[in-house]
């Protein structure tokens, strides 16, 4: 009985301070599904990376925050997706270091991703709303600024909450084999508050202003305006073009909503511990949204399929190939 007993340990050499095997609460179906799915994400945000990167043409105020998008969403494929399937499945076996390591990403890479949300919004609010003023106001430097204070926010942001961790590794984990968060009571409200209520009221706020311009734009558009009325409009009209980016911006907004409310109304609800069982299913369907963002672009961005193609066949390996047209 005692050797059954030590079996059901990750360590079974430390049989007073080791954890207890996880009895995994995903098939062994799922758990491939759940593998897979990071693979897929890791490769189809790589080629907007590459396309983006790569592509002269592509290299738009827009487009500046999607790779931006497309980094965040590579790096949880990459690393917050197999780690939170391997934590539900196995003992944590690569020590105190590497789980602190993605502890602290775990945190950048969401608030990162969140942050290019919210500029995507105020991107696509200006385009619509004030089209006149777009070109200067959104150039490509300020975006990459922009994009670099994200980082650097979100950097700064998570430190708040595993400035623990990084002192001492491995100080919230009951036993060997663990790796987990305790996020303090104060700062998880916090958390709440800035991670969650702030940015999608923004969002929601900004994304009802472009639609409201959107659709009253696209009615006048229908109308039989003569000439002279348009010459004497007041408002200028966005182009065809940023209407259909903002329609498909809009679909990537609210897919990234459905996906991020659940993790955060688990937290509203008060849950504490941030990997505890109960949030594990509604932190992988967050961490899906990474996935569904490229497919998005596949289905409304023809330069995306025409840049895939390029790549598959290698023609972006012959010189000159950053100045093929795209758009």
């Amino acid at each position: 009985m005692e050797v059954e007993d030590r079996a059901q340990l990750c360590f079974p050499q430390f049989p007073n301070t080791s954890c207890r095997k996880p009895l995994s609460p995903w098939p062994q179906t799922i758990t491939i599904m759940l593998y897979s799915i990071s693979l897929i994400t890791v490769t189809l945000n790589l080629l907007i990376v590459i396309s983006i990167s790569h592509y002269r043409q592509l290299h738009t105020p827009t487009n500046i925050l999607l790779l931006s998008l497309a980094v965040s969403d590579f790096l949880v494929g990459l690393m917050l997706m197999p780690r939170e399937v391997l934590r539900q499945t196995s003992c944590w076996f690569l020590g105190d270091l590497v789980c602190a390591t993605y502890i602290i990403f775990s945190g950048i890479i969401p608030s990162a991703s969140i942050v290019d949300m919210v500029l995507i919004s105020v991107d696509r609010y200006v385009a619509i709303c004030d089209p006149l003023h777009y070109t200067t106001r959104i150039t490509v430097n300020r975006v990459k600024l922009c994009v670099c204070l994200c980082w650097l926010c979100s950097v700064s942001y998570s430190f708040l909450f595993v400035k623990d961790v990084l002192t001492q590794p491995g100080r919230y984990n009951s036993c060997y084999g663990e790796c987990v968060l305790v996020v303090d009571f104060v700062l998880g409200p916090v958390d709440v508050v800035l991670s969650f209520i702030v940015p999608v009221t923004v969002i929601i706020a900004l994304y009802v202003r472009v639609f409201a311009v959107a659709v009253s734009q696209a009615r006048a558009m229908r109308s039989h305006i003569t000439a002279v009325t348009l010459q004497l409009s007041e408002t200028p009209k966005a182009k065809k073009s940023e209407l259909k980016a903002a329609r498909t911006l809009g679909v990537l907004v609210v897919v990234f909503l459905m996906c991020f409310c659940p993790y955060y109304s688990v937290s509203l609800a008060g849950d504490s511990l941030v990997n505890a069982s109960s949030a594990s299913y509604v932190l992988f369907v967050f961490y899906c949204n990474s996935c569904l963002n490229p497919v998005i672009y596949a289905l409304f961005y023809p330069w995306f399929r025409k840049a895939v193609k390029l790549i598959v066949t290698l023609q972006i390996l012959q010189p000159g190939s950053s100045e093929t047209p795209m758009l």
